[in-house]
């Protein structure tokens, strides 16, 4: 009896070994544009973005540590490490402690160094009632976060008693994930026979007073859904398409102002989802880039011609064909024999130089919007808002990020200049249509 038992012991152990040995061999390849993030990180640019969920209630440390340690186990492209290899960075399953929650800091979305934090590259803070998730961009884009945030929100909300079911951005924590959430999606649609051209004019940079290291200023617009999309029927434009214009619009006057300057085109650099013309689950990265744009140097635009000029820019760039050559334009590089066995230190030293001297250049600001979020029925009676970071910029400009949650939208500015001319010009061209505006801001003079 003794004899078996032993064996029974020992076989139970070899098996564990087999369990971590398989589970220590797994690792993720960095997905296309995540490729790009480690190789651009600096002091000045952490590449990490924020996404927060305002509840009705304050937040309780303890609890929300449970939720976190509960929820990440269901997303093994997050509880990762990045590790460099000769050729390519890779992640790896990061079984260290934590990530633990912590209360919240002034400037969100600072630097994330590799090796701080036990490795991990995400950050859970937390503030009155208020839970914000960080995530450094190497991992996944805003739709792949915002599924860990509200998981982790259902998980907090279902600890302290509340019924919270699963569906749409809140995953089953008890369900072993999809193979396709971990895809890199890019290789699956990058199949098409024609490239489209990159735009490559320098485009206007707005130019303001540097804040010290590390000083992110965060201006905040909340608003009715109802009023802005009421106004934006008026000039037969989306709610998208009509936000675009009022940042182009307060460029136009921004640069306008600066009249002993030459001036170049204005452009912003706009994430599109892919996974709207492109099925797929993955919680990676799965994003492209367009540029609405107008070029003053051609004369002065009325609003109403900047709204028609972006209305018809996005029904041109935003289709499934389009999308697909810039899918195939992006995974070329990647595909290349040769590329592939270059070493890593001239891979990033070409992708740096490549993007600070063209890509950086190629915009005036940066605009996401990430839509109206939904989150289960019996999850919104404890929700009030969500708000949405693009974080640190490259170099000087503002980055703006939109979302909205029932009637509210949210609109959030985040720069690292001093000055908010920028800010100041979009907001008050929303109040002269009609919309009635509610600012908030970490600055002491908003």
């Amino acid at each position: 009896m003794k004899k078996s038992k032993a064996a029974f012991t020992q076989l139970n152990t070899d098996t564990n070994k087999k369990s971590r040995s398989k589970e220590s061999k797994t690792w993720y390849k960095l997905d296309l544009s995540a490729i790009v993030y480690p190789t651009l990180q600096r002091r000045d640019f952490s590449s990490v973005y924020r996404l927060s969920v305002v509840l009705k209630e304050p937040i309780l440390p303890d609890i929300l540590q449970r939720a976190v340690d509960t929820a990440l186990k269901r997303f093994p492209t997050y509880k990762v490490a990045i590790r460099k290899g000769l050729f390519w960075r890779y992640l790896e399953p990061n079984n260290r402690p934590g990530p633990f929650v912590q209360p919240d800091i002034s400037n969100p979305c600072m630097p994330m160094p590799f090796k701080a934090n036990n490795r991990y590259l995400i950050r859970i803070y937390y503030h009155e009632c208020r839970i914000a998730f960080e995530a450094h961009h190497s991992l996944g884009d805003g739709t792949g976060g915002m599924c860990v945030l509200q998981t982790i929100t259902a998980v907090y909300l279902r600890l302290l008693g509340h019924t919270v079911s699963n569906g749409g951005f809140v995953l089953d924590v008890d369900a072993q994930p999809d193979p396709e959430e971990l895809e890199d999606a890019y290789m699956r649609y990058a199949n098409a026979q024609v490239r489209p051209p990159r735009p490559g004019e320098k485009a206007y940079r707005v130019r303001g007073t540097k804040e010290p290291f590390y000083t992110l200023n965060i201006i905040d617009g909340i608003m009715s859904v109802k009023e802005v999309m009421a106004v934006a029927a008026k000039y037969n434009a989306t709610i998208t398409e009509y936000l675009n214009s009022v940042l182009l619009y307060a460029l136009m006057q921004k640069q306008d102002n600066e009249w002993h300057r030459k001036k170049r085109p204005l452009k912003i650099a706009m994430p599109v989802n892919l996974r709207r013309f492109f099925p797929s689950k993955t919680l990676r990265n799965f994003i492209t880039m367009i540029y609405p744009s107008i070029d003053p140097r051609l004369g002065e635009y009325t609003f109403d011609e900047i709204v028609v000029h972006v209305h018809n820019y996005m029904r041109y760039y935003i289709n499934e064909k389009f999308l697909r050559g810039d899918i195939t334009t992006n995974a070329a590089t990647q595909r290349n024999p040769v590329i592939r066995i270059v070493p890593l230190f001239i891979k990033d030293f070409t992708v740096r130089f490549f993007y600070t001297k063209v890509q950086d250049r190629n915009s005036s600001a940066g605009l996401t919007n990430m839509g109206a979020l939904k989150v289960p029925e019996d999850m919104k009676p404890h929700i009030r808002r969500f708000d949405i970071y693009m974080g640190q910029p490259f170099s000087s400009r503002t980055n703006c990020a939109i979302s909205s949650f029932g009637d509210t939208l949210t609109i959030n500015f985040a720069s690292s200049i001093a000055e908010s001319d920028v800010e100041r010009y979009f907001f008050r061209k929303l109040v002269q249509d009609g919309i009635h505006v509610k600012i908030e801001s970490n600055r002491q003079k908003p």
